[in-house]
């Protein structure tokens, strides 16, 4: 009888381990960055028609709303953009540099349990592997509920420091100056006007963040890097930008291979960060000349 006891207690704990390693689930999410401050500023510009104004604002649209699709088990996941087709290949180095700093782009993949993570990117036509550790957030536990897809979520909220390789976290610069600063700046002579379009933009130095997690799917997962909760986070919101889940399905009948990028060459977040910052101002410059032209430029890495 108790050799009996014993085998079933093997069979459960033994059952128990492997749906635990089988373990598997996909989310879907949305992403979508406001664009409200830019428009505002589109339409107060004399030099944009509207013809203009709608190409861009179409432009910004396919930018700053995406698709993606987060893959996870127990330990691991990977988040990835949706694929889509492109109708058109147009928009220049602006584009590809934007649509690599806008969280598309790549394979995501994060380890929890090693507190690692790993991003393949292209950037301006070069492959890159970044390769870091997991930024461990100050999540502060509310009590506050809600329900995202029948599931019932708890918020937390943490401040990070903004990124500068992230399109999103700009913030247009405040145009209004004190009067003392505008007597002063009209006893100076005149500078060319700026026509870059990163020249109306500013990077806070920090931002909030709110997510909304539920234990009801008892993964240390979440969209892009965020993680560290007690269950799935469903959607994260910065103030700006919005990334909420669509669709969950746990233990799919076709399952995904969750491992790690491995193409590009190897760098640090910083390297990464560091590369990007130097092409923007490249770009920046580039795009400062008489009227502001910079269709025919090209920008090289050194190998």
């Amino acid at each position: 009888m108790k050799k009996a006891i014993l085998l079933l207690l093997f069979v459960l704990i033994y059952s128990n381990s492997q749906a635990q390693k089988d373990f598997q689930g996909m989310a879907v999410y949305e992403s979508k960055t406001s664009m409200a401050d830019f428009k505002v500023r589109m339409e107060g510009n004399k030099n944009i028609n509207p013809d203009m104004q709608k190409m861009m604002e179409e432009r910004m649209k396919k930018m700053f709303e995406k698709t993606f699709v987060l893959n996870f088990d127990k330990s691991a996941s990977i988040y990835k953009e949706e694929e889509k087709l492109e109708a058109s290949n147009q928009g220049g180095g602006m584009r590809m540099m934007m649509g690599s700093m806008t969280g598309g782009g790549g394979t995501y993949y994060k380890n929890v349990k090693d507190k690692t993570y790993s991003i393949d990117k292209d950037f301006m036509g070069k492959e890159f592997l970044v390769k870091d550790s997991l930024a461990s957030l100050n999540w502060k536990m509310e009590a506050e509920t809600r329900v995202i897809g029948g599931y019932t979520c708890y918020k937390a909220t943490a401040i990070k420091a903004a990124s500068k390789t992230d399109f999103r976290n700009f913030r247009p610069k405040k145009e209004d100056t004190p009067k003392k600063e505008e007597a002063s700046q009209q006893e100076k002579p005149k500078e060319a006007p700026k026509t870059s379009f990163m020249d109306a933009l500013e990077l806070p130095k920090e931002i909030t963040i709110t997510a909304w997690y539920t234990p009801e799917i008892p993964v240390n997962q979440g969209p892009e890097g965020y993680w560290g909760l007690p269950g799935l986070i469903l959607e994260v919101n910065d103030g700006k930008t919005i990334i909420l889940c669509s669709k969950v399905v746990l233990n799919p009948k076709e399952k995904t291979e969750i491992k790690a990028p491995s193409k590009g060459k190897t760098v640090s977040q910083k390297e990464y960060d560091d590369i990007v910052v130097k092409k923007m101002e490249e770009f920046r410059e580039m795009n400062q000349g008489p009227g502001g032209r910079g269709g025919g430029m090209q920008i090289r890495f050194n190998n």
